[in-house]
């Protein structure tokens, strides 16, 4: 009777790890198929970057609309040296935090970064 009853529980217990784990294996099998949709949308859209920033077509698209964006050339009298540039005048901030170029690092520069923290 006791044997019975061990065979028994065993198929059962059997029969539910057999369950569990072809539910797991389900449930990998749609995490694969969703990462390897993932996996070729980045692709479509890495080849829609590069085919939108081609130089060519970025090229013809700033000709086209020249007029509207007022786009000029950069001059090559634009193009500074580090050492060419004005230097920053001392602001309050700098001598709190203890000199110039010396910021906390929570600080924003709105100078260098346009108001981005980074």
């Amino acid at each position: 009777m006791v044997l019975i009853a061990v065979m028994v529980s065993a198929a059962a217990f059997t029969y539910t790890t057999k369950h569990g784990a072809e539910a797991e294996l389900s449930k990998v099998r749609r995490l694969e198929t969703a990462i390897r949709l993932e996996e070729e949308t980045i692709d479509v859209l890495k080849a829609d970057w590069s085919l939108l920033t081609q130089p060519a077509r970025l090229q013809k698209l700033a000709e086209a609309y020249r007029d509207e964006l007022h786009l000029v050339p950069v001059e090559a009298h634009q193009i500074a040296e580090i050492e060419e540039l004005p230097e920053r005048p001392l602001r309050i901030e700098d001598i709190v935090n203890g000199g110039p170029g010396e910021m906390a690092a929570d600080d924003v520069d709105g100078v260098t970064t346009g108001g981005i923290a980074q």
